[in-house]
């Protein structure tokens, strides 16, 4: 597994969709994930330190989690299959650990939120870099190699 960080959230101007940019802290991994709308407010609202005055779904479940003495370990995307990105989110409640399916958005949106830290499984990057590979000359390549070059602090930010 490789460690990663929520580097950028962007809007991707070809699909005009939001991108959640993961990075290792070397800059040696690279992982874009397409994200819906709703998710990458979510994504967004942390990430900006933006406080809502009700709680948000993630916030309601990061609360939930606190109440009952769950941990979030970590959360990890486990795989890619026919373009869909899946995780898991790693539960601790006592000497128990649980394993729950998520959606990368909504993992990384609780991870957020709860400071836990965020991996990629490597064979995950390795699929990510063979799709793209066979998509060469593709508008979805052209992106890829743009997003991977291009410094996200420098990007605009996503706006909600």
């Amino acid at each position: 597994m490789v460690r990663m960080e929520v580097k950028g959230l962007i809007i991707d101007p070809i699909a005009n969709m939001p991108v959640v940019i993961l990075r290792d802290a070397e800059d040696k991994a690279f992982l874009p994930i397409w994200v819906g709308v709703p998710e990458a407010n979510a994504i967004a609202l942390q990430l900006e330190g933006i406080t809502t005055p009700r709680p948000m779904t993630h916030d309601l479940l990061r609360n939930a989690l606190s109440l009952v003495q769950a941990e979030v370990v970590r959360i990890t995307v486990t795989d890619l299959l026919e373009n869909t990105f899946y995780a898991q989110i790693h539960l601790r409640i006592g000497e128990k650990e649980l394993l729950l399916d998520s959606r990368p958005s909504d993992a990384i949106a609780l991870a957020l939120r709860a400071e836990a830290p965020v991996f990629v499984e490597e064979s995950v990057l390795e699929k990510s870099r063979v799709s793209s590979e066979k998509e060469d000359a593709t508008s979805a390549e052209r992106l890829r190699k743009w997003l991977e070059e291009v410094d996200p602090d420098t990007l605009g930010k996503y706006s909600m």
